[in-house]
C-alpha cells in the first residue's frame, strides 16, 4: 500500500512495486506560449528582449538594472549601420553606475592588474635569463600587447 507523508517542506511518497508497474494515466499539459518562466532565450518570438534569460547574468536586476536595461535596449534595437553607435550615453550611465558599486561590479581591469602583480615577479626573475649581448639572439617586445618574445638564430 502507497502513502504518502509531509515533513517540513517536503513531501515523501512511498509507493509499492504494483504501483511502479501500473502505466501511469498523467497527461501531459501543451507548452504554454505566454508562460512568464518558459526558458526562450534572449530574444522572444516577439523580437522583444528576455530580461528574465539566464544569460544575462543577473544584470537586469539590481542596483544598475535599469541602466543596463536602457544600453542593452538601445544597442539591439540600433538600426545605425555601425550598430549601436547612438547608445554611447546609455552606455557611459550603465558603465558609471557600475562604478559606484565595485564589489557587484568588478572591473576587469582590477582583474588584470592583481594577476599581473602576481606574475609581474615571475616575469621579471626570468627576464634575468635573456642574454643581452649576445649576438644570435634577438629580443623584441610589443608595449601595446604587453608580450615579449625572444627569437634564436642559429648560425649553419
Amino acid at each position: 500500500m502507497s502513502y504518502c507523508k509531509q515533513e517540513g517542506k517536503d513531501r515523501i511518497i512511498f509507493v509499492t512495486k504494483e504501483d511502479h508497474e501500473t502505466p501511469s494515466n498523467a497527461e501531459l499539459i501543451a507548452d504554454d506560449p505566454e508562460d512568464p518562466y518558459e526558458e526562450r532565450g534572449l530574444i522572444l518570438p516577439s523580437g522583444e528582449i528576455n530580461w528574465n534569460c539566464p544569460c544575462l547574468g543577473g544584470m537586469a536586476s539590481g542596483p544598475c538594472g535599469s541602466q543596463f536595461k536602457e544600453a542593452f535596449s538601445c544597442f539591439h534595437y540600433s538600426k545605425e549601420e555601425v550598430k549601436g553607435s547612438e547608445c554611447i550615453e546609455q552606455f557611459r550611465g550603465m558603465q558609471e553606475c557600475m562604478q559606484r558599486y565595485p564589489d557587484l561590479y568588478p572591473q576587469d581591469e582590477d582583474k588584470e592588474n592583481s594577476s599581473q602583480a602576481d606574475s609581474g615577479s615571475a616575469a621579471d626573475d626570468n627576464s634575468a635569463l635573456l642574454p643581452e649581448n649576445d649576438p644570435t639572439t634577438e629580443t623584441s617586445e610589443v608595449s601595446g600587447d604587453k608580450m615579449s618574445s625572444t627569437v634564436k638564430q642559429t648560425a649553419n
